[in-house]
């Protein structure tokens, strides 16, 4: 009798503790991305996107992230989700490129003036126009569109740099964008593709002179310790964006929607907050070390802007001319109107 007690009792008790377990989600959507815990991209992901999922839709959807490729790379995430692997993704606006142009304006050198535009014109207008184009050009639904690094910033180990005819003859380290490529050899440089894991001893041994990567990955790669001199010209925009395969975005309900944008806006804003903290954070280590941060004026600027006109003919027909226009209006950015113009770039 006693043991038959001890019996029911335990039952009982496996009951009530399985009814105290939380209930699993009935959607799980499994995000693939480059970024990871400790940078802006994955803070923000674990502090906003996937806590406001769950509190908004009441545990009813929820994201599993899977951090540091271990899942994809930025390209072959986008891929994976159009094949249904998973479901939401993160990478750079440049390579979602792969897919179809409609972000394709947030690359476009000097088409914005500071971080602080960047975040403001995005958010205002300019992502929710971009992302609606993207959803029928690329096959995902862009939700946002934020920064990973602020702005890139040129740095060299050879000496000052105050306009682009001091970089002649400089060999300078560059990516496989076409833009960039651009960039630096009309500043007057030799763009040299060199691997980004080689740099610091490249700039070590005089292989390459100088780069133009945003501030911060320079701090985390120490490139400071061997590059002493900056010049904060700007120019690119490390954009980045989070979307969702557009086919599995359509069979969600409307309220289930509705929660994944909240996500998503409460993601942007987070991520904004790291990036610009992780870009301070940065430069401020930066400039304790080296020998010079330059900032070029007015007119400096002007020749540096120059440099980017041949980007932008290069670019015709991948951007809506009436929006670029729009962009550098609301910044007031006249000038470099009438050097777009009188190119025919815009």
């Amino acid at each position: 009798m006693r043991i038959k007690t001890i019996f029911n009792a335990l039952c009982i008790a496996s009951v009530a503790v399985a009814f105290a377990q939380p209930a699993a989600a009935e959607k799980v959507l499994k995000l693939g991305t480059v970024g990871f815990l400790g940078m802006p991209i994955g803070d923000a992901i674990e502090q906003a996107l996937v806590p406001t999922l769950e509190e908004v839709s009441g545990g009813k959807m929820s994201i599993e992230p899977h951090y540091r490729k271990s899942l994809c790379s930025e390209q072959s995430c986008g891929e994976q989700a159009n094949q249904g692997l998973l479901a939401l993704w993160t990478s750079s606006t440049a390579n979602f490129g792969n897919f179809g142009t409609a972000l394709s304006i947030f690359d476009l050198p000097y088409i914005f003036k500071s971080i602080e535009d960047a975040d403001r014109i995005s958010s205002d207008w300019l992502a929710k126009k971009q992302c609606d184009i993207a959803a029928e050009e690329a096959g995902h639904v862009c939700l946002t569109v934020y920064s990973s690094g602020g702005f890139r910033q040129l740095a060299n180990a050879k000496g000052p740099v105050h306009i682009p005819s001091d970089m002649a003859g400089l060999k300078w380290r560059v990516t496989k964008s076409p833009i960039e490529y651009t960039l630096v050899k009309n500043w007057g440089a030799v763009p040299v593709p060199y691997d980004w894991g080689q740099l610091y001893q490249g700039l070590q041994t005089g292989v390459v002179s100088g780069q133009y990567v945003a501030t911060p990955w320079q701090h985390v790669a120490k490139l400071h310790e061997v590059a002493k001199y900056f010049t904060e010209i700007g120019g690119s925009w490390s954009g980045n964006q989070l979307s969702i395969d557009k086919r599995q975005y359509d069979a969600l309900s409307d309220q289930e929607r509705e929660w994944l944008h909240t996500a998503a806006t409460a993601f942007g804003q987070k991520v904004q907050e790291l990036d610009r903290a992780w870009v301070e954070a940065g430069e401020k280590e930066i400039k304790a070390s080296i020998k010079e941060w330059y900032v070029p004026n007015e007119d400096e600027m002007a020749l540096w802007r120059a440099g980017a006109i041949d980007a932008w003919l290069n670019a015709k027909g991948s951007f809506d001319p009436a929006t670029a226009r729009r962009v550098l209006e609301e910044q007031g950015m006249t000038d470099f109107i009438a050097q777009l113009e009188a190119a025919g770039a815009l």
